[in-house]
């Protein structure tokens, strides 16, 4: 008989993930976290959650950990995400990202896992012809990573076709940005790429200058717009899709974002007021695959989930990155 109260969370000593685990520990939820920690941090899995040291890989540990638990609910954040890695080492994103992903999904079946809570990305989508972008958008990712996260979107439909009592939540994020307004965690990934991050440590004075990738556009100012969702407001979307599933209801495919967007120059701008600096930058040119405008449709989350954001104000995320950047402690 599993709880429905424990989760199991993978991949949640990183970014999005611990996030996750706090809004999950605040619903009241009992929270196991399995990280290899590859890019996580021990320190971001804050109590009562517990933490356990493994890979994706290690099916007999996981095997076994699934079976000694008994979860009802999975929430898959475990992945690689760097776009242009992916290009250069396409096998390592289908290991990581599909064949363990197909591995854990095959070891939560045969553990009679009820719900499986997918972290899925607008790289779905590759360069979309119609802004905002709905759920229903054609999917054609333009690189490893998007395909790898699509293949698997793919075999989640379809083993719970087979497994009508196996449902899930697919939640695709555009991009995430902001720190815990606690300043409890933050965004700690060695070698982050992403934009509001590096425009902090810069204002900060722990990156030289910036890199505008991009300033011929056809947008607003010439550089890319993206829409740009606070981290805890994305987690409390992974609370809200689990309850949704608990409650008895469907599967489902979810955008995770505002849907308006801010460009590059405009993001560098509020770091530079929140930061009370000048923040050097460097144009470079358009990284290929980029498009020019990223940003979602979230009606059907809104509307399904009840999902009312927080964070929706592009200060009150720069806010928060810049105080974690300026602060953090690990």
């Amino acid at each position: 008989m599993t709880d429905r109260s424990k989760v199991l969370v993978t991949g949640g000593a990183g970014y999005i993930g611990s996030h996750t685990v706090l809004a999950l520990n605040a619903a009241g939820y009992d929270v196991v976290v399995y990280d290899n920690l590859s890019t996580g941090h021990q320190e971001a899995v804050l109590s009562p959650a517990r933490l356990i040291l493994g890979d994706l890989g290690d099916t007999e540990k996981l095997t076994d950990l699934l079976a000694r638990e008994q979860f009802s609910s999975i929430i898959h954040f475990a992945a690689s995400i760097v776009v242009p890695e992916s290009v250069i080492d396409p096998l390592k994103y289908y290991q990581n990202n599909t064949i363990k992903t197909t591995g854990l999904i095959l070891a939560a079946v045969r553990q009679n896992v009820e719900h499986f809570i997918f972290s899925s990305t607008a790289a779905v989508y590759g360069i979309p012809d119609h802004i905002p972008v709905p759920e229903t958008a054609p999917l054609a990712p333009i690189n490893p990573y998007g395909r790898s996260k699509l293949m698997s979107e793919w075999v989640l439909q379809d083993v719970s076709r087979a497994c009508p009592l196996f449902r899930y939540m697919i939640l695709r994020y555009f991009n995430v940005a902001g720190a815990d307004p606690g300043g409890r965690i933050g965004q700690s990934t060695p070698e982050a790429t992403h934009l509001i991050k590096v425009a902090a440590q810069t204002a900060l004075g722990l990156r030289q200058e910036l890199q505008i990738f991009g300033t011929d556009y056809p947008t607003r100012d010439g550089t890319g717009i993206r829409d740009y969702i606070h981290v805890s407001d994305l987690a409390e979307a992974h609370v809200l899709a689990l309850k949704n599933l608990q409650d008895g209801n469907g599967s489902g495919i979810y955008n995770c974002g505002y849907g308006h967007g801010y460009s590059v120059r405009e993001i560098i701008a509020a770091v530079q007021k929140i930061g009370k600096t000048r923040i050097p930058t460097a144009e470079s040119p358009r990284r290929a695959g980029d498009p020019a405008e990223l940003v979602s449709d979230p009606k059907k989350i809104r509307q399904d989930l009840d999902w009312q954001p927080d964070f929706d104000d592009i200060e009150k995320i720069v806010e928060s990155a810049y105080h974690w950047e300026k602060n953090r402690t690990f």
